[in-house]
Formats: structure tokens, sequence, C-alpha cells
């Protein structure tokens, strides 16, 4: 019997949904600063932060959340604004004493758990590694091993 095409899961449209609703916060924050980037230098530079590291963030905010929403290098993605939101997290919203910053705090630590999640999980079958990965075998050995 031949390979018969592999049907869509329910599982499957669960993760694009999850992989979209999780890159949301990071594509509008990524372009609300980039729309404004005096603004935002600004900002930054009142917190002590450099133009380089606004720029960075912007990048990053952008950059993974494309990843993670799209599925292409969704792990890397993924564990790049796990990180990002673990240091948000204790960077900036440590005053426990506001109810307002602990929020932020939990929210920051819950979304990372989400993005390890993603990470160890990969970005599902709707995704672009996942038509990467039907062409792994005349791909360089460390990106296959990469979106897997």
């Amino acid at each position: 019997m031949e390979n018969a095409p592999s049907r869509l899961r329910p599982a499957d449209l669960i993760l694009l949904l999850g992989r979209l609703l999780l890159s949301l916060i990071f594509l509008h924050e990524g372009s609300v600063l980039a729309s404004d980037i005096t603004a935002t230098i600004d900002t930054f530079a009142k917190l002590g932060l450099s133009a380089p590291v606004a720029l960075a963030v912007i990048a990053l905010q952008i950059g993974a959340g494309l990843c993670v929403a799209t599925g292409f290098f969704c792990r890397l993605g993924a564990v790049a604004l796990a990180f990002f939101c673990l240091a948000t997290a204790l960077l900036f919203h440590t005053n426990f004493a506001s109810q307002n910053e602990l929020l932020h705090f939990e929210k920051d630590l819950a979304i990372a758990g989400g993005m390890f999640v993603l990470s160890a999980s990969g970005a599902g079958s709707i995704s672009i590694d996942r038509l990467l990965r039907k062409r792994a075998d005349r791909m360089h050995p460390w990106l296959g091993a990469v979106l897997s």
C-alpha cells in the first residue's frame, strides 16, 4: 500500500493557533516600537539602554515573532523569545509590591513557559519547517538538525 497523504488533525490546527497567539504580542510590540523609533530610543535611554539595544529588541520581537508564527526556524525563535521574556521579567518587573508589576512578571514567565514548550514540541505539520524537513536530505546537516 502506498503512503497515503497525511491528514490534518485537530492537534495540528491547535498547535498553529497556539503559535499564532504566542507570536501576536511580539509582532505587535515590535511594530509599535518600530513605528516611532525616536520615542522608542528615548524610552530605552531612560531605562539606561542604548539605541542598538532598542534596535535589537525590535529585530528580535519581529524576527523571532515571525519565526514562531510561520513555523520557520520555530524552535530557535521560540527559545530566543523565551529567554527574552525571562530577562524582561527579571530586569523590569520585580517590584512585587505593585500588583501591576507582579502581573507583568507572571505573564512574562507564562509566555516564556509556552515558548519553551513550543521549542520542545516544534512547529507542527502546518509550518514552513515541515515543508523544509521533507527536503532535509538535500540540506546541509546543521540546517536539518535545526528543523527537526
